[in-house]
This record gives C-alpha cells, structure tokens and sequence, in this order.
C-alpha cells in the first residue's frame, strides 16, 4: 500500500466506486487464471527491508524525512513512524550467487543510508523492536507526514470503535490501552518475497503457513518492548493487537483480525484469500489511478489490479498472497511477513535462504499438507514460535509427540532447505555458509531475542534498566556494523552505552517505576510498615484513576508518631499526607529536576505521565548517578 497512490475514501460514492474497481480486479484475475497468462520459466526473489533510527543517545530519533530528503534513491521509502525507515531491494531471479548479491544490495543500500544518518547524529538498528522505545515515543508527534498514514490511524480507529487493548505475557506482563494503533510502529521487519506460479500456488502457500514456526523461531528478535521481557517475537502479538479492529460488542462474531495467520487452507487459488478479503474487510483506500481491467483484457494488455493490490495492502497476514507485473508479465508472490528485522545483514539473508529454500524444497509428501495436518495446528505451532522461539514444542505430520523446535529445524527441516536451494542451483558456497549460520544458531540457541536477554540480564547487575537498555542497544549496533553473526555475538558492557548524557540526561532513565501506593483511606500504620518493609522513605497515595492525591514521607510519619499519635486513634493517610506536590515528567531534564528539588527543598518527585503517577525520583537516585560517575572519572583519571 505504501508504494501505490492512494486517496481518502471520503464519502459513499467513493466507496461504491472502488468497491466497483476490486470487484472487477477479482474478475480480471479469475479470468487470467483460467487462461494461464502467469510468467512460467522464471522465479525470483525479493525483500523488503525495515530499519529503526536512533538518535545519538541511542533512543528513537524521528528524522526520517530529513534521511530522505538527502538520499536521493528510489530503494528508500517512509514507514508508518518517523522513527523508522524502509528500503526495497531489486528482485533477483532465485539462482546462482541471488543472495550474495541480496547480501551486497543490502549491505550498500544500508551503508548509505547510514552515513546520511550519521550527519545527523543518528543511526540506523536492525531489531524487530529497538530495545530503547519510550512510552513517549508512541506520540502520533512522530507518525510520518503523509495523508494515507493518519487516514489508516483514523479508519482502523473508526473501525474499532473503543480503545485498543493489549495483553502480551512473558517473563513479565504488559497491559494497556491506547485510543489509536500507532504503537504498531514500534515493529520493523524483514519481508521476503518468493514468486511462486498459479498451478503451484496452493500447495506453496499452505506449506509456507505449515513451516511458519519453525521458520519464525530460527530468527526470533524482538523479545523487548517498553523494557519489559515478553514474547520471544513481541512484533507478533503486538501488531495483531494493535490492529484488531474487532471490539467488545461483538462477542458472538467469529471474524479475522486485519493482522492474522489466516482462517484455514486455501483449496482453490489464490482467488480464496482475495475473495475472503474482500468479503470480511471494509475498503479503507481508493486507487488515484483509473483502471478497467476487463477493458485492459480485451485489448490485449495486462491490467496492473490497482484496487486489488491496494485493498489486499491494508491486510496483513503474515504469509500474504501478492500480484504483480515484472517485464509486462503478470505473476503471484508469497510474502513472508513474519521475520524480524536483524540482528544483521547476514543473518537476514540467511533466514531468506532458509525460508526460500524450503518453499521450493517443498517435498513430495508434504505437498497436499492440509490433508495430513489440521489447520489449527499449524496456526497454535505459530503462537508457540512466537512465545518462546527456539523453547516451544511443535506437533508436526506423521508424529504423534510434540518436536522441539530446534530438533524439527536440525534433522528435517534444514535438510529440505538445503535442497530446495540446491534445486534452483543456488552457489554451492552460499548454501554451505547460509545452512551454516541457521545450524549454528539453532544449535546453540543463540538466537536475536536470547542475546538481548542474557545482555540485559548481565548488564542490569551494574545498573539500572534504562542503562542497560542503552547499553544494549549500543553493543547492537556495534555487533551489527562488524557484520558477524548473532550466535558469535559476547556480550555488551555497559560503557559501550556512552557518555553520562546517554544514560541520565531524563528523568524518564532514573526513575523508579516499580511503586508502591496507598490510597487516602488506608491506615498510617500501613505506610509505615511498607517503607520499613521495602526500605522506601516516600510513598505517594493514588485515587482509583492511578492520579496522584498526596505523598506520605518518612518526615511525616515521624512528625505524627512524635506529636500527634494516640493508641487507639485510627489515622488515615489523607491525615497526614502533603498534597502540595512539586510533579515533573519523564522528559524532564534531569539537571531541571536537581534545580526543582532544591529550589523547593524536596526530596522526592513524584512523575506524571498523562495525568497518572508514573514514577519517583529521590534523592537516593542521584547519589547512585553521582557514585557512578565519579567512578568512571576515577577510572578516567588512572588511566
């Protein structure tokens, strides 16, 4: 959808009129179909390539138009945030030494993007999710200045109609609201295209949504999202809930989500995904450019499909059916939707080795695969590889046990690859060093998502969360720009995250988030047992709403246990608590908020974030600041 002209659909007659256009695509491709008009002989490759960009400090940095308004090549293209970037590569006919020239096609189309980026004072981060995303972030501030991306904001928020909801449980949980999808911009991907011919389509598509696990838990990268641990690939929970136009008032309807694996088998053609599109999704784009595909038929030609490619573009399953013409000849692809982005180049390509090569390894006793594995086990194997990547446990064809993921990979799967590759004439070489890459990292576990874990784990041993994200996000970029694998990755340091700048210029990277609230109505005696318990000498009181109505401090308490306490008084908190609260944001300087603390001689700050309590910060926070840095000076100075 990105790369089509597209207008606003803005009223019933624009509606009817591109309902008109899809209906008439879909019968301009049934008839092509029958008459078997498709490109044959040939077979190509593609990908799609998303990137995050970060500022110097290493957290999102919005500068995307300013990136494109500099490079001057028709590869690079807006993605939904403008804190991320999108670069397409050429098709390559899938032969011979393909992905070495992907492999080189990237590595030079990122490089200048990169050096614009570095002007800048940015970079550009392969990561499904960058691990330095903010809350902040998530502002549609930093959506991109395109009419099509704030009417998709609009109509998927329309076609909602109530807040969207999110749940993804991990090792920790996330809950929350928004009252728009723009969170899905935290996603960046890698998507593959594989072109595959009409007659084969059907067994071609249903196996790629059979091996969508296994190929998805190989390259697993986005286990992070708000610093919070969570699915092995967030991307994938996150986008599906953040575009699921589906609301609450509709509970007895059993309808697809815009985001999904898909509803069952295709028995037909690809005229059965299309056809199930158009039928459950509403039109949210028109094409600007007029087109009668019939008449275009009749005289010869080969219609372009525009209503079709720009309605099937709002829909995004994770295996997607696409049309196009390449050389004035009209072919089908199979997009995979489902690889994240990074953790390198060569890790990218070698996940497309591995998904192409077993899209044309397909072997002969999986090619009618719906007759000998039901559908929903395939799309639970799905949820699972998502969850806990290289962890899970797959049910798979002629077994009557579940297979771990990596053992599924490793004696069956990569073997397919391999001669899938093999079959096309892929180099030798290529196949030995990209096989390779998969084995190992299967082989070890060391996947994207498990070195951002073990590293944030080391690194939050010798500081905070916020530090070691940095820290993280830091040795990524490092790690990525030396181009080695991700499973001979070690481990970053937290110096790698830079300058005091990096780590403290905002309150939003000191403050404590894991509070401790009472409500005006509790006990004293409560407040007082919690800051013993817990070794806390502030404790701020919330109403229901999660506002901010007080703060108890270990003076107050000490005031009314030495003047005031009677045995047999039951004081509340809202006796005793101050409401005269001295507030800062997360985007508070952090120099700012010494200056407030002591020009009011406070101790403690509460952090609000959209009129809710979203931290502390204390005095406590600043001596661990001061003794780090006065460290690193000591260290500065010995050396």
């Amino acid at each position: 959808m990105g790369a089509e002209k597209v207008a606003i659909i803005k009223d019933k007659s624009m509606r009817l009129k591109a309902t008109r256009h899809l209906l008439g695509d879909l019968k301009a491709l049934e008839w092509m179909l029958e008459r078997g008009v498709f490109e044959s002989g040939v077979q190509r490759i593609g990908a799609e390539q998303e990137l995050s960009i970060t500022g110097g400090d290493w957290k999102p940095a919005p500068v995307l138009m300013e990136i494109l308004a500099q490079v001057n090549d028709e590869h690079f293209t807006t993605e939904f945030a403008k804190f991320n970037l999108e670069i397409n590569l050429d098709p390559l006919v899938f032969t011979g030494d393909c992905f070495t020239r992907m492999e080189q096609d990237l590595s030079s189309l990122i490089a200048k993007g990169e050096k614009i980026a570095r002007t800048l004072n940015a970079h550009l981060i392969l990561a499904g999710i960058v691990p330095t995303l903010r809350r902040s972030d998530i502002n549609l501030k930093n959506i991109t200045p395109l009419p099509r991306y704030h009417h998709l904001i609009n109509a998927l928020r329309e076609l909602r109609g109530e807040s969207f909801e999110f749940r993804i449980e991990g090792a920790n949980q996330w809950i929350s609201k928004a009252e728009d999808s723009f969170i899905e911009s935290c996603n960046t991907s890698f998507q593959v295209h594989f072109q595959v011919h009409p007659t084969e389509f059907v067994q071609a598509y249903n196996w790629a949504l059979a091996i969508s696990a296994p190929v998805l838990a190989a390259a697993t990268n986005s286990p992070l999202l708000l610093g919070k641990r969570l699915w092995r690939e967030t991307r994938i929970a996150l986008f599906e809930q953040s575009t699921d136009t589906r609301n609450s008032s509709h509970v007895y309807r059993d309808q697809p989500p815009r985001v999904s694996f898909g509803s069952g088998w295709v028995k037909n053609s690809v005229l059965d995904i299309y056809r199930e599109e158009a039928t459950i999704h509403k039109i949210l784009f028109a094409s600007t450019r007029e087109e009668d595909a019939g008449k275009v038929l009749l005289k010869g030609g080969v219609p372009n499909l525009y209503e079709l490619c720009i309605h099937n573009g709002t829909i995004y399953n994770w295996n997607r059916a696409c049309y196009g013409i390449t050389d004035g000849k009209p072919h089908l692809r199979i997009e995979n939707r489902m690889l994240p982005a990074g953790p390198t180049i060569i890790d990218e390509v070698a996940n497309a080795a591995f998904w192409t090569g077993l899209m044309n390894g397909l072997p002969e006793e999986y090619k009618n695969i719906r007759e000998i594995m039901d559908f929903q086990t395939a799309r639970r194997n799905f949820q699972y590889a998502a969850k806990l990547g290289l962890g899970a446990n797959f049910y798979w064809p002629h077994t009557n046990k579940q297979i771990p993921a990596g053992e599924l990979i490793l004696k069956e799967l990569l073997p397919i690859a391999r001669e899938g590759l093999k079959k096309s004439g892929i180099a030798a070489d290529d196949i030995t060093r990209l096989a390779g890459i998969i084995e190992e990292r299967v082989s070890s576990g060391k996947t994207g998502s498990q070195w951002m874990l073990d590293a944030l784990s080391q690194l939050q041993q010798n500081g905070s969360k916020d530090e070691a994200l940095v820290a993280l996000t830091a040795g990524m970029s490092k790690r990525q720009q030396e181009g080695k694998p991700v499973h001979l990755w070690n481990l970053p340091e937290m110096a790698e995250a830079g300058t005091w700048k990096n780590r403290f210029s905002t309150i939003e990277q000191i403050m404590v988030t894991e509070l401790y609230t009472v409500t005006e109505d509790d006990p004293v005696d409560l407040v007082a047992n919690i800051m013993f318990w817990r070794n806390i000498r502030h404790v701020p009181v919330e109403n229901p709403k999660g506002e901010i109505t007080g703060l108890v401090t270990c003076k107050l308490l000490m005031f009314y246990y030495s003047n005031n306490y009677q045995p047999g008084k039951k004081a509340c908190v809202k006796d005793i608590m101050t409401t005269h609260l001295i507030t800062v944001s997360p985007q508070t300087k952090t120099t700012d908020a010494i200056e407030l603390m002591m020009k009011n001689d406070v101790a403690c700050l509460p952090v609000i974030y959209q009129n809710k309590l979203a931290g502390l910060v204390t005095e406590r926070d600043f001596v661990k600041i001061s003794a780090e840095l006065l460290t690193e000076t000591d260290e500065a100075l010995k050396v």
